[in-house]
């Protein structure tokens, strides 16, 4: 039979590989304890910052939407305007029909208080017109700015509005005979 000997070397050549496994399983969990660990990290302090950013920036967004746009509201001044002009030998009239919009409540009422005012401002400068340069779109045109600057200016003065709340002064109807 087999002496002591021979069954301490069978005994040492057991123990190695048992040793050896015992190594590679415990590298083995240290490696992913370690790889848990590392994810675990990333996660929570870089992929937890980008979800808090998107986040932020979803109540940034809600915060910065704007409202809809106040729908535009238009005074007629009524009744029309009439001017005449004296073409040479010929007397010359012109009729408008004027209407200004704005899309601020305190503009409308403001215009509506000192339309007296308004509508006095509108007959001068329909007065320094040439009646030539009327016939013409680019006339016209011109008119319309200088109205709406005037009108504006005069608001500014007299109710304290800004001049950017009447946005436009608009011919309704446009006759010259």
């Amino acid at each position: 039979m087999a002496t002591e000997q021979d069954l301490k070397i069978d005994e040492g050549a057991e123990a190695k590989p048992k040793s050896k496994l015992k190594l590679i399983l415990f590298i083995v969990l240290a490696l992913l304890l370690l790889g848990g660990g590392g994810a675990a990290a990333y996660w929570f302090l870089l992929a937890g910052t980008d979800a808090a950013m998107i986040e932020g920036e979803a109540v940034v967004e809600e915060e910065v939407v704007e409202e809809p746009p106040v729908p535009a509201q238009y005074i007629m001044l009524k009744p029309e305007f009439v001017v005449s002009y004296q073409v040479g030998p010929r007397q010359r009239f012109l009729q408008v029909s004027i209407e200004v919009m704005s899309r601020k409540q305190t503009a409308i009422d403001a215009l509506t208080l000192n339309e007296p005012m308004v509508r006095n401002e509108i007959l001068r400068v329909l007065g320094e017109q040439e009646f030539a340069q009327l016939r013409t779109d680019e006339g016209r045109k011109t008119l319309q700015t200088n109205l709406h600057e005037r009108v504006s200016q005069l608001l500014k003065r007299e109710a304290f509005i800004e001049p950017d709340d009447i946005e436009a002064v608009l011919f309704t109807n446009f006759v010259m005979q």
